[in-house]
């Protein structure tokens, strides 16, 4: 019995996200009849393990870490990043596994690579592995989705997409900058026998800052004076270290551009008002104030960089006024289609209205939660590349 619930709730997760990323992919739609009864399973199981298992402090926890990823999901929905199937699909495999590879809740697998102990676990209950794996997942996806949506409709956005490999000489430079930054922080932790990569990525990032706003002639005499040194302290790593930066800092700038201006463009086309349906997602809030419509068309971030750039505040909130038709996953309802034909027919709003394009999400969840059952947490499996590359 100590095996076998675990083992049973993990395979009904697995069937479940299988079925989910189906119905995502054909109806654009996880539905309640698979995530409530998932929710139900997962605490009844996870309350009948926890009765074999004599530990009333475990079932405690699997319902607060269950709660806890309800309100996070719910925070992500009202912020327009997830549908409701998405919160309650993560809330039921909260509920299913809400550990894994811990004393009573066993791992499917159990190895080494280079003397760590897989699946790498975090130290955060494993639903919010899960969350981390499945948003790391849906990048490639994502990559794919947008590549196929630009080369069908939008073909234009692949040059967008790949500038970084054309501004070849600016990320050259950058790259040195790194390399420089990267050089003297090895050498002044090593110096001070200081291994915390905390302190060190704190470091490296404050050195690149500096060096990159300083005068040109400088700043080209300075890297070339720590590049030499480098090289000729250890020529391998250096060498091998210009060109993974290098590679880095464009596919940085790419995954840069298709999570914001090329993905921005790629899932969103204008709808005519009469040809639109319930739940279509409107790229944008629309409110009304003093009998005026105003459309919210600025993304947060934008308010941000708006208010920094201005010393306005003010400018971070959203338009003032009732908000009346929202941008968040759910979609629009009827009554919002209504109202806008309403607005359409007295001239108050155009005739179109820009709609996003959903991306399936449950199938990057499924790819999250066998990423998390078979490896582990991606977040820290790359903390450790990246503290083997440092040190």
């Amino acid at each position: 019995m100590l095996v076998t619930i675990p083992f049973i709730s993990i395979i009904i997760a697995l069937v479940a996200c299988i079925y989910a990323s189906y119905t995502d992919f054909k109806d654009g739609i996880i539905q309640n009849k698979l995530t409530f009864p998932l929710i139900a399973i997962g605490i009844i199981l996870n309350g009948i393990y926890v009765f074999t298992t004599a530990n009333i402090l475990l079932f405690i926890e699997c319902v607060i870490v269950t709660g806890i990823i309800f309100i996070l999901g719910y925070v992500f929905w009202k912020m327009g990043a997830w549908a409701g199937g998405d919160v309650k699909l993560f809330t039921g495999l909260a509920a299913l596994i809400p550990f894994y590879a811990i004393p009573f809740y066993s791992s499917l697998v159990s190895y080494q690579i280079l003397g760590l102990q897989f699946p790498l676990v975090g130290t955060y209950p494993f639903p919010f592995t899960l969350i981390v794996n499945s948003i790391l997942a849906i990048l490639p996806f994502l990559l794919i989705y947008v590549i196929y949506i630009a080369v069908k409709t939008k073909p234009y956005l692949i040059g967008e997409l790949l500038s970084p490999i054309k501004e070849y000489k600016k990320n050259i430079v950058l790259t040195m900058v790194v390399i420089s930054a990267v050089t003297i922080t090895f050498t002044l932790t090593k110096q001070l026998d200081i291994q915390i990569i905390l302190v060190s990525l704190i470091l490296i990032s404050l050195l690149s800052l500096i060096i990159s706003k300083i005068p040109n002639t400088i700043k080209a005499v300075l890297i070339s004076i720590v590049t030499v040194y480098a090289l000729i302290t250890n020529l391998y790593v250096t060498s091998t270290g210009i060109v993974i930066i290098f590679i880095s800092i464009i596919l940085i700038e790419i995954i840069k551009k298709l999570l914001t201006s090329v993905s921005k463009e790629a899932l969103q086309d204008d709808y005519n008002i009469e040809d639109l349906k319930e739940g279509m997602i409107s790229t944008y809030n629309i409110y009304e104030k003093d009998n005026e419509i105003v459309i919210g068309d600025k993304s947060f971030t934008t308010r941000i960089k708006d208010a920094l750039n201005t010393g306005d505040l003010s400018l971070i909130n959203p338009p003032r006024g009732k908000l009346i038709i929202s941008s968040m996953a759910a979609g629009l309802t009827q009554e919002d289609i209504n109202l806008l034909k309403e607005l359409n027919i007295k001239n108050k709003i155009s005739n179109t209205l820009k709609i996003k394009k959903g991306v399936p999400f449950a199938p990057s969840i499924l790819i999250g939660l066998l990423i998390s059952l078979f490896f582990g947490d991606l977040a820290f499996i790359l903390g450790k590349i990246l503290a083997a590359i440092i040190y």
